[in-house]
């Protein structure tokens, strides 16, 4: 164990630097300036400074879920720490290790309504898996190491340290525990016996791939099995990446809007093999997903998670990777491919739909045809998001989006998955409503140099709103209409690189020009509010609620 006097706010950098931690992002306050300065005298970690503490959260969010690592960010008291809360949430529902650091009011006005106060640990307890103060600086390493422990651990999560102004200058003796090991059980004998006989005696047995497996770097494993196994498989929510989109056992993403064969996939399965995931809403279609004929398998590597939802036949405690290593040892029975074959057909049915020749169909097109394999996308909330989750196929590129519905999420996230992944070509997807919401970051992106392509679908409108409103109160628009905002020429007066785009023609001409560029890019693209969704128009919309009235 090593042992250093140090000041409290020299010990929570060197917790840093022992984790290899390199970035954190803030908006800078007064309340943990020690922090920053013992930061600028660090050698290997970088502070990047943000200009809304919500892009900061989703920046380091992004950061940590592209490159594996606990993303850390910081902010000043009740303010800065109510801004960031967004990101803080994400992270929750998203399982991302998360590390987020918030200066504290003195020590002796604590109680008083000071200054900014308010009680962070009750104020962050309901969306964080733990929440703690620093009082005593000898223990800043203990709580800094198990704070960063924690974030990484079973479900990866948010984990959030209240950092009192004072304590932070003091210095005393620190002793580092050793580096950080993120615990990978294995299930048991008896259990993978269990899991291999229910697999074996199943007729049509059906994979859901959640975001464990990504977590626990299991993809490949999840490919081996599938392919040993004959079993089809199917991505959770926004876990488009877990397994390639092209495979021949590939049979669909479960989000919203689900196309109907992809559910008769799941209905026409006896047995549903879920590894990773939380079974969440969205992905079971408000919980409706999984029937009495079905045998549920589940592993995760959170005991809280089995059962949550669906009680399952078996529920396993287990690391996705290790857990899927382990079966693959045993004698799995290879399924009929007819079954697979069947349904891999009818989850290739989806794209031929209306939606592909729509003006954002054919832009999903163009850029499954010019992105690099190895690119990452993120996307904010909205409907134009359809298009991506129903027509674009991962290969080989990366996939970050927000599972929460976060607005404003792409381009910051964006941010810090180019951060993370420097060589790689990174394109954030947003609706005009989200991408104002973050807008400020684009500054963000110039002054650091991190060269991301922003696309921006604007139709004036907050559009998933408008849907829903047309849906159940057609005709009667409020609230929901915007005004006029020229995106591209934001971005050029900000020293990004602007376009602005009408059709698909002009479209591909400014992506081609675009990925040419070591620049911040903004391509806006003018979109029919009409076309209010992937599969319906207003005046569908419209019509139908007033056939049903």
């Amino acid at each position: 164990m090593d042992e250093n006097r140090m000041t409290s706010a020299e010990a929570i950098v060197k917790c840093l630097e022992r984790e290899k931690i390199p970035k954190v992002f803030c908006v800078p306050g007064e309340s943990y300036l020690p922090v920053m300065d013992a930061i600028l005298d660090s050698s290997s970690v970088e502070l990047i400074s943000c200009r809304h503490e919500g892009g900061a959260s989703f920046m380091a969010e992004g950061y940590a879920k592209a490159g594996g690592k606990p993303g850390v960010v910081m902010a000043t008291r009740g303010v800065g720490a109510g801004n960031l809360a967004i990101g803080v949430h994400t992270a929750f529902q998203d399982s991302t290790p998360l590390v987020v650091l918030l200066g504290q009011v003195h020590s002796s006005f604590r109680g008083r309504e000071g200054f900014q106060e308010v009680d962070l640990e009750a104020f962050f307890r309901p969306i964080a898996k733990w929440v703690a103060e620093i009082r005593e600086p000898p223990r800043v390493p203990e709580l800094m190491q198990r704070a960063l422990r924690i974030a990484m651990s079973g479900r990866p999560g948010p984990v959030v340290l209240a950092l009192p102004e004072d304590m932070l200058k003091k210095q005393a003796e620190m002793s580092f525990g050793p580096q950080l090991r993120r615990p990978a059980p294995k299930p048991s004998t008896d259990e993978v016996t269990i899991i291999v006989e229910e697999l074996n005696k199943a007729e049509r047995p059906l994979f859901i791939a959640g975001g464990g497996i990504k977590l626990a770097g299991g993809e490949a494993a999840l490919r081996t099995f599938a392919h040993h196994t004959g079993i089809p498989v199917v991505s959770a929510f926004r876990r488009h990446d877990v397994f390639p989109n092209q495979d021949p056992f590939y049979c669909g993403h479960l989000g919203l809007g689900t196309h109907k064969n992809i559910l008769q996939t799941v209905d026409q399965a006896d047995t549903i093999f879920a590894v990773g995931t939380r079974l969440s809403e969205v992905t079971t279609q408000d919980y409706t997903l999984l029937k009495k004929h079905h045998t549920l398998l589940h592993m995760d590597i959170d005991e809280d998670t089995l059962g949550k939802v669906y009680a399952p036949h078996i529920g396993i405690v287990a690391d996705a990777k290790e857990g899927l290593n382990e079966l693959l040892t045993r004698p799995l029975k290879r399924h009929d491919s007819k079954w697979s074959t069947e349904r891999r057909k009818a989850f290739e049915k989806t794209y031929e739909t209306t939606g592909a020749d729509t003006q954002i169909g054919k832009i999903i097109a163009y850029l499954q045809e010019k992105l690099p394999a190895n690119s990452v996308l993120t996307n904010d909330a909205g409907n134009f998001a359809g298009w991506l989750h129903r027509y674009f196929s991962f290969t080989d590129h990366k996939y970050i989006g927000p599972t929460s519905g976060a607005m404003g999420y792409a381009m910051p996230a964006a941010l810090g998955a180019k951060l993370a992944f420097p060589d790689r070509k990174v394109i954030s997807l947003s609706g005009d409503g989200g991408f104002m919401m973050t807008l400020q970051e684009l500054e963000t992106a110039v002054r650091y140099d991190i060269p991301v392509i922003s696309i921006v679908f604007n139709n004036r409108m907050y559009g998933t709103i408008r849907m829903h409103q047309e849906i159940h109160y057609p005709f009667k628009v409020i609230g929901t209409d915007l005004g006029e905002v020229a995106f591209s020429k934001i971005a050029e007066n900000m020293g990004a690189e602007g376009f602005h785009v009408r059709t698909a023609e002009e479209f591909k001409k400014a992506l081609d020009e675009a990925l040419l560029l070591q620049t911040p890019v903004v391509i806006e693209v003018e979109t029919d509010g009409e076309q209010i969704s992937l599969s319906k128009t207003i005046e569908q919309l419209r019509k139908k609620g007033g056939e049903s009235s």
